[in-house]
């Protein structure tokens, strides 16, 4: 006589494979489009509402987003880190030597609450350097960054400690910037899109008259180098005070590809800038993006995203901090 399966076998099978589901379903969770959809429908457009009203009262705010992001991102994980002053037994990583003329700090706290105001204890801190380096840089005229996922959480710590290993020096030569970006998962080609952030970037006199005095370094055109020692006077300047270059004279607010036009012409701020001109490896990216503006914004919206999405705390990860400047 045949034997009956046993009428709970198709049962259990499913059962198993709820199991298997909720294993591969719970953890830390992943960034995606609309995060605050149903939790806070509005914190996008508060946040870009935000962007916008700062940079018409204080228009290098949109240049603080950017350089945030990458100060944040580089750091360990886009978390926020970055923002957090010393206090509660955290060292602020705002003291390094890297962080060197980064400002506009206070108005991270604005655009917090005025989400706090709409939805209490919702939006992270890390989404919101997000968020606002992409609006930042609609404002200064660059490409509008459809693809910023959000769902980030912030960090409950610093990594101060890091920063100077981290972030690259003014110093640093491309080899080893190009190691950076690509221990981030960033390749070549997004990384000198990157680069042309400096297009709204100023270099600090300290910074640079070591290609001035006591001489000329001979890569720089002449009549540029002149100009720099007009700005930057004297070999030793004044660390506090406001001596600096722009890289982009002609459009210096302005998310374009002059910075690679400039840098072809040998009229580049730092070393970096001469050896991305020149080196094979970075080269045929700087000519093309100087010919063709469209293809530097398509290049640097895909390196904003990318670094953007640089080891992300989510899920249950780290904390929505209340206030950006200190751990809950």
């Amino acid at each position: 006589m045949a034997i009956a399966k046993k009428p709970f076998c198709l049962l259990a099978f499913f059962c198993l494979l709820l199991q298997l589901f909720s294993t591969f379903h719970t953890g830390n969770g992943e960034l995606e489009m609309n995060y605050y959809r149903e939790s806070c429908p509005k914190a996008e457009e508060i946040i870009r509402q935000q962007v916008e009203t700062l940079y018409y009262k204080h228009g290098n705010t949109a240049v603080s987003w950017l350089r945030n992001l990458f100060h944040d991102c580089v750091v360990k994980s886009c978390d926020a880190s970055l923002l957090l002053e010393t206090a509660r037994g955290v060292e602020s990583e705002q003291k390094s030597t890297r962080s060197f003329g980064m400002r506009n700090f206070k108005y991270v706290k604005t655009i917090k609450d005025a989400l706090e105001k709409a939805c209490p204890n919702t939006v992270s801190c890390a989404d919101i350097v997000a968020l606002s380096a992409r609006d930042g840089i609609v404002m200064l005229k660059g490409p509008k960054i459809e693809m910023i996922k959000t769902g980030r959480r912030d960090s409950r710590g610093s990594y101060l400690g890091d920063v100077e290993t981290l972030i690259p020096n003014h110093n640093d030569s491309l080899s080893s910037v190009l190691s950076t970006f690509n221990s981030i998962g960033i390749d070549v080609e997004a990384t000198v899109a990157l680069l042309g952030a400096h297009s709204v970037g100023r270099v600090h006199c300290v910074n640079l008259v070591h290609r001035l005095y006591p001489t000329i370094d001979p890569t720089l055109d002449p009549s540029y180098a002149l100009y720099l020692k007009n700005r930057c006077p004297t070999p030793n300047p004044d660390p506090n005070a406001v001596l600096y270059s722009r890289n982009d004279r002609e459009t210096p607010m302005v998310v374009d590809n002059m910075y690679y036009k400039n840098i072809m012409a040998h009229k580049g701020l730092l070393v970096i800038d001469d050896e991305l001109a020149s080196d094979p490896r970075t080269a045929p990216f700087v000519a093309k993006m100087a010919s063709d503006n469209s293809y530097f914004h398509e290049q640097f919206s895909r390196g904003v995203t990318l670094l953007s999405e640089t080891n992300p705390l989510t899920g249950d990860q780290g904390e929505i901090r209340k206030d950006c400047r200190y751990v809950n």
